[in-house]
């Protein structure tokens, strides 16, 4: 009896690791590029210049923030002032 006890907590161990592994940043944002000078204020998915942390920019379409968008799109992406988005901050 004992012996099956600890077959079952180990099983019940091995399950719970295996379910808690966590899917690797970089696989989540497969299929995506950073795409500069496109994020509103506030919307910035990381760092720049004086912030580093997503959310922090403080304008518009800062061309040191960048927006995670779908691979090949950030090129035709355009802010209001006519620039488009670019692959590497300004």
């Amino acid at each position: 009896m004992k012996n099956g006890f600890v077959t079952l907590a180990l099983a019940g161990s091995l399950a719970t690791a295996l379910a808690s592994i966590a899917v690797p940043a970089a696989a989540q944002d497969a299929g995506k590029e950073k795409c500069y000078g496109i994020a509103m204020k506030g919307q910035n998915d990381c760092a720049a210049g004086a912030h580093d942390c997503a959310g922090h920019s403080t304008m518009d379409y800062d061309k040191q923030s960048f927006k995670l968008v779908p691979t090949g799109t950030c090129a035709t992406m355009m802010a209001p002032d006519g620039s488009h988005g670019s692959l590497t901050p300004a």
